[in-house]
């Protein structure tokens, strides 16, 4: 489908990614619905290399050579109008119409898109009855449908409207219409003028209500029209076309760190030299490579000798030869924690390390401001109906492609700025092992296990949870929070990084940052929010929002939690953020390891042991 609408080039990792459902309006105002094209159609649009990205580590992780930002914007078509400007050309997304069943909202006619009226080379379909009659519109534009079918493995198709309806046997017009005659769903009756019969979608929903018709996955997959089938053995569901269940994506990310951010390893991971070395085999030819492609002449950044250039590629070799295996979070946190690089530039990675703040001494441990910073998001595959982990059994994600041994994935990359703080690891760990703090995680710990069973899984990562992934992350949302009610930004504005390790590791902190294109925070106001006078206010603000909530006493009982949530003490009205800046859609958040239980709070001091890692009156 060409030139119906027009998306962010982020959105389509994290929201319009292949296989999810778009809907746009024609520029004559018809409304039409598309799924998002596979990634062999975005090859056919011709993919612009310069649109092409790297991030060494992600890239190891995941077994590719390189990453592509989303076919979206304008490119230079390499012409001149008669002016001698450069001429560009729309990059579009490549999308499959679905669903192809639509209905006239005037005389409720329900077909399949063939049997609508179109001009050639437009997208648009109206009703050749209604249209231009008295009192209605020149072209009375057709509606998709509101409901279509999934399945858990991500398989997508057609409503099955007329084995639905039930036509009686021998019935040959088949004429059907979707008729509203009350509100709601169970007012939605598909009708057959040509037998005369009907039926209700009040129990489109139902558990088994595809299986009583005798209906079961096709295993379609419209955003690969190459291999648009597969064999599939799960239940097919029905849903509605704009679900928040229709799509969710499974997206890996890392931030670009020094030494796998410079300027060199940006310039010898393009493929016409990074597929050289790759060829090698064994790193003790890479001199002989460097020769054979006149790198030292290719090379214009800062000079380096021959050794020098042959000991950068060895390092970025040996790198790629880790594997998934490598921690990348525990790699970015040891540099975070690392004071700066005296004498060395980055353009895509600055910090300055700040004083502890005044009474904050012996609670954190490192503050840092990020004053710039890359981060590179990777749409590595999607679910539907469920989440990934909250599925009722294990299973593959969804592909992105036909081909499952593509050497790219998509991804965008961001820039921006942000703060970096650590908890006091003495303190900590003497918080971790008291009887009270284990217990509430314990108690946790198994009723996400509960739930799990009950789904008849087993809990994910990063199940089962530890204290201190619980308090990094409550505290982060709570600074999130004061930081969009004193400085202005948004909540939605800026993510989390969280940086959690297991029991008597180092690793214990967490990252705000902003890296959104266009996003507030981008010209260093959050970054100067983490200067030592001006952070401290704001961390004692969050602390002392944690002590109370608007919905206490039920959020401070865990009665406002779900039970498969993972929270406890935590609800919309006091630690939820909006999920794109929350890197576990609201979940593992309890605000009693900040400040302690009500209860707690009105004993000032520590003895007996408490809840709160920030004892009351602090």
């Amino acid at each position: 489908m060409t030139g119906i609408g027009k998306i962010r080039r982020s959105q389509v990792i994290g929201t319009y990614g292949p296989g999810a459902i778009i809907d746009f309006r024609s520029p004559e105002g018809a409304p039409i619905s598309a799924v998002s094209g596979g990634l062999e159609l975005w090859e056919e649009a011709k993919l612009d290399h310069r649109q092409r990205i790297h991030e060494v580590r992600l890239q190891a992780g995941l077994k590719v050579d390189f990453f592509h930002q989303p076919p979206v914007g304008k490119r230079k078509t390499g012409a001149k109008d008669a002016k001698g400007f450069a001429i560009e050309e729309d990059i579009e997304l490549p999308a499959v119409r679905f669903p192809e069943w639509c209905f006239c909202p005037s005389c409720d006619r329900l077909k399949h898109i063939r049997d609508w009226v179109s001009d050639p080379a437009k997208p648009d379909r109206w009703c050749p009855v209604c249209s231009g009659q008295k009192g209605k519109p020149k072209r009375q534009f057709v509606v998709p449908v509101r409901l279509v079918v999934a399945c858990e493995a991500g398989h997508l198709d057609e409503f099955p409207w007329d084995r639905w309806v039930g036509h009686v046997e021998g019935c040959k017009r088949r004429d059907l219409k979707l008729v509203g005659e009350a509100a709601g769903l169970a007012g939605l009756v598909v009708k057959c003028d040509g037998c005369g019969a009907e039926k209700s979608l009040a129990k489109a929903y139902g558990p088994h209500a595809l299986e009583r018709i005798g209906h079961s996955c096709t295993g379609r997959r419209p955003w690969l029209p190459l291999a648009h089938r597969e064999a599939c053995g799960h239940a097919a569901a029905v849903i509605q076309r704009g679900a928040s269940n229709a799509w969710f994506p499974i997206v890996d990310s890392a931030i670009d760190i020094p030494p796998f951010s410079d300027e060199f390893t940006q310039f010898i991971r393009q493929e016409q030299y990074w597929k050289a070395f790759k060829a090698l085999g064994d790193p003790a030819h890479i001199r002989g490579a460097i020769e054979d492609n006149e790198l030292m002449e290719e090379w214009h950044g800062p000079p380096m000798t021959l050794r020098e250039m042959e000991a950068q590629i060895r390092r970025i070799f040996d790198r790629d030869q880790q594997g998934p295996e490598t921690d990348l979070r525990a790699e970015e946190y040891a540099r975070l924690v690392a004071p700066p690089t005296q004498g060395v530039t980055d353009r895509n990675f600055k910090i300055e390390v700040e004083a502890i703040p005044d009474g904050l001494a012996g609670f954190v441990g490192h503050l840092v401001r990020v004053e710039r910073l890359r981060e590179v998001r990777v749409l590595t595959g999607f679910t539907r109906l469920t989440a990934l982990g909250q599925e009722k059994q294990a299973r593959e994600p969804a592909s992105l492609s036909a081909s499952k041994k593509k050497n790219w994935l998509p991804a965008v990359e961001v820039f921006g700025e942000g703060i970096f703080v650590t908890l006091d690891l003495v303190r900590l760990r003497e918080w971790e092992q008291r009887p009270p703090v284990r217990a509430r995680i314990a108690a946790l710990n198994a009723q996400l296990e509960q739930a799990a069973k009950a789904r008849g899984g087993t809990p994910v990562a990063p199940w089962p949870l530890t204290p201190r992934r619980v308090l990094i992350h409550t505290l982060c949302h709570a600074v999130i929070d004061r930081l969009s009610l004193d400085c202005g930004y948004s909540s939605s504005s800026v993510r989390e990084r969280l940086y959690s390790g297991p029991e008597g590791s180092d690793m214990a902190g967490f990252l705000i940052y902003t890296s959104a294109p266009g996003a507030d925070g981008t010209l260093g106001g959050l970054s100067r929010e983490g200067r030592a006078e001006r952070f401290g206010a704001t961390l004692r603000k969050a602390i002392d929002d944690t002590r109370w909530c608007s919905s206490d006493p039920l959020c401070s009982d865990g009665l406002a939690a779900l039970f498969d949530s993972g929270n406890q003490a935590a609800c919309h009205a006091c630690c939820f953020l909006p999920e794109t800046a929350c890197e576990h859609f609201n979940q593992y958040l309890d605000r009693a390891l900040v400040t302690g239980t009500p209860e707690e709070q009105s004993q000032p001091g520590e003895t007996p042991p408490s809840l709160a890692f920030f004892p009351s009156g602090y």
